[in-house]
């Protein structure tokens, strides 16, 4: 009988070869030489896809004892957050910081790009779980339990959104998330909520661009060449699709109208081509991961390992929300990939892994119950 964690890993493998046909399909151009299978086998997001499986395979097997290995007094865990915090500020070192759409959000190692907030996205998982499992009997606590896990993630968070709001969003939601779980209590949050609404104001007002994206949330049509661009053209594209879609390959958006295609707006070519049923599917996909993750969850009996499933789940799903919800023009457009469909390489690699993680916490959880039953069960004497 198939487990729920190799459940989750055969979901997140089905939206990584979507992936790969849709990056393709979205990264035609106007040519008369048409794309071939070979090509597309041998494209970049197919080999990415392979390490990303690669990497999914690297996570089922991760040791989970090197969560309690100490380096210098400290778990090992418990350095993922310096690291980030380092490699966050490095974005804007000369010679290794790159500047991309008038944002310093990548690190770039002789050709080797790649997002640290991405790092730290999947850090502060890691950390919070970890401090939610270790400091069980003070998480109650404003002082002991709450303030100083919240303090690490408003620093991460005001460092990303400075270059990107809605990761720093996305991490604070899902460390929130990890927290309460942990047993913090509801009036902790309702404490910082006038901090946050303050934060995410002073964010916006101090930001053009930020102030613009809120303008075309609010009223698309009152500058559609310019601000309002992108969400209609988005928009378009969803509702040319209809219930079957246009068909694969066969959209127009693609070809100069949807900036941004391959990545943030995947989903709308998604819509355009596969219509009702293709983005039905691409729904289908992410509820399934995350209903088998919850199953995951209620088996598993170590603290540590639940809250790390449970970040995982919720960072994939919350991300994926977030990304539907702008392309659909349900929120203010944001730069949130959708999970293993939007083209990129960190991305993919890294939640890739996680997913993998979230196999290996099924198994070992499968491995105790055994041993446990074995222990309990006794042959007769007689």
């Amino acid at each position: 009988m198939m487990r729920a964690g190799q459940g989750v890993v055969i979901l997140s493998v089905m939206l990584l070869m979507l992936g790969v046909v849709m990056v393709n399909s979205a990264g035609l151009s106007v040519s008369t030489d048409p794309l071939t299978l070979k090509e597309m086998v041998m494209s970049r997001p197919a080999m990415l896809a392979m390490f990303a499986i690669g990497a999914m395979w690297m996570g089922s097997r991760f040791p989970f004892r090197l969560l309690h290995v100490k380096f210098a007094g400290l778990p090992l865990v418990f350095w993922l957050v310096p690291i980030a915090l380092l490699l966050l500020f490095a974005v804007y070192v000369p010679g290794i910081g790159k500047r991309v759409n008038a944002a310093n959000r990548w690190l770039d190692f002789g050709g080797f790009a790649f997002q640290p907030s991405e790092v730290a996205k999947w850090a502060l998982v890691a950390a919070i779980a970890w401090w939610g499992a270790t400091y069980s009997k003070n998480i109650h606590s404003f002082k002991k339990g709450f303030l100083p896990a919240i303090l690490v993630v408003g620093l991460i968070c005001g460092v990303i959104a400075v270059e990107d709001l809605g990761t720093a969003v996305l991490i604070f939601g899902t460390a929130c998330v990890l927290l309460f779980a942990a047993g913090c209590k509801t009036m902790h949050f309702v404490s910082l909520f006038p901090f946050g609404i303050a934060a995410l104001v002073g964010a916006i007002m101090t930001s053009s661009y930020r102030m613009n994206r809120l303008k075309a949330f609010i009223d698309p049509y009152d500058d559609p060449g310019d601000i309002g661009y992108h969400i209609l053209q988005s928009l378009t594209a969803i509702s040319s699709g209809g219930l079957a879609g246009l068909g694969l390959g066969h959209g127009v958006h693609k070809f100069g109208y949807l900036p941004e295609d391959t990545t943030d707006f995947i989903f709308s070519i998604i819509c355009e081509e596969l219509g009702v049923v293709g983005a039905g599917a691409v729904l289908c996909l992410y509820a399934g991961i995350l209903i088998l993750s919850f199953s995951v969850i209620r088996k598993c009996k170590d603290t540590l390992l639940r809250l790390l499933v449970l970040g995982i789940a919720t960072t994939i799903g919350l991300q994926a929300s977030i990304n539907i919800l702008v392309v659909t023009s349900l929120a203010p457009t944001k730069g949130i990939a959708l999970p293993l469909l939007s083209n990129g390489g960190t991305g993919w690699l890294l939640t890739a892994f996680c997913i993998g993680l979230i196999n290996a916490v099924d198994r070992t959880s499968q491995e105790e119950t055994a041993f446990t039953t074995t222990e309990k069960w006794q042959p007769s004497n007689a």
